[in-house]
């Protein structure tokens, strides 16, 4: 299990597109991937739930993931860069 805080930068939060890109990198995880916000977790493999999270720009959330240590940190740097992707 990996983890990693990241603070959003995108200027509108995860909104539909980015959310949409995130579920969609998420879910090419062979493992577990789950993303906190304010003490409550989601399952980053579900648009619902990532939605459901209202993240927004300057907010504050953990990613955690299972799978080897490569491929976590893998799958973390991915997830990561597209929270912290500013023009998106």
């Amino acid at each position: 299990m990996a983890e990693r805080k990241v603070t959003v930068r995108n200027r509108h939060g995860l909104h539909a597109r980015p959310a949409a890109m995130f579920v969609q990198r998420a879910s090419s995880c062979p493992f577990g991937v789950t993303i906190e916000k304010g003490g409550k977790s989601a399952d980053a493999k579900s648009i619902l739930s990532i939605m459901a999270q209202a993240i927004r720009k300057g907010d504050e959330v953990v990613l955690k993931t299972g799978g080897d240590d490569l491929q976590a940190q893998e799958a973390l740097d991915a997830l990561s860069a597209i929270l912290t992707d500013e023009t998106a």
